[in-house]
């Protein structure tokens, strides 16, 4: 099977992204994006996928988190759609539910070729620490746009805001994990009846 990585950069006016991507991985990450609770996060995408995930990011976070949480997700994005490649044998679908404590969250991934985001999210307050939660959405705005995926995304009940965050990427990272997944199955079929994806 071919090595299914990639290495993306992305350099604006706003910010300068380095994301790295082994689909194959043991769940390592090296994240220095100068937002902790985002690295916080993807961590944990990076340890329930089962994906090996570097992220290097400087933006104008004297302004605010705003650039750099987009703009990663845009990157991560990128980095998807390149390693994934033609998507020959993929399951193509993923799902999760993942629990914490009060929190319950369900998503489901598609690596459809159109992007779309559904985000029924709610959270009991606006900052996890100095973290604006309407960060995330922007966060998998940028990733979906750039994976060209439908991601759904539920949070079923929770009422403590960190717990729903943690729990919406963990099973992100479950969903991928299986989305990715090389199907024995299929060998080397694209997963479509249009025979394209």
């Amino acid at each position: 099977m071919a090595t299914r990585t990639a290495t993306v950069k992305r350099d604006t006016l706003e910010t300068q992204i380095e994301v790295s991507l082994n689909l194959d991985g043991a769940g390592n990450s090296q994240l220095q994006i100068g937002v902790p609770f985002l690295e916080h996060m993807l961590d944990q995408v990076a340890r329930h996928g089962m994906l090996d995930l570097g992220v290097n990011a400087k933006g104008d976070l004297h302004i605010d988190a705003h650039h750099t949480v987009e703009d990663v997700g845009i990157t991560l994005g990128q980095a998807f759609a390149q390693a994934v490649g033609d998507k020959k044998g993929l399951r193509r679908y993923g799902h999760a539910y993942v629990p914490l404590d009060e929190a319950l969250s369900r998503v489901v991934v598609d690596f459809s070729g159109r992007p779309g985001l559904i985000y029924e999210v709610s959270y009991p307050r606006a900052m996890i620490g100095a973290f604006d939660v309407d960060l995330l959405q922007e966060f998998f705005q940028g990733f979906v746009n750039h994976a060209k995926t439908t991601l759904h995304i539920d949070n079923i009940r929770g009422v403590n805001a960190h717990h729903i965050a943690e729990t919406i990427f963990k099973a992100f990272g479950r969903a991928l994990r299986m989305a990715v997944e090389v199907d024995p199955r299929m060998q080397n079929i694209i997963p479509s009846t249009k025979g394209s994806l």
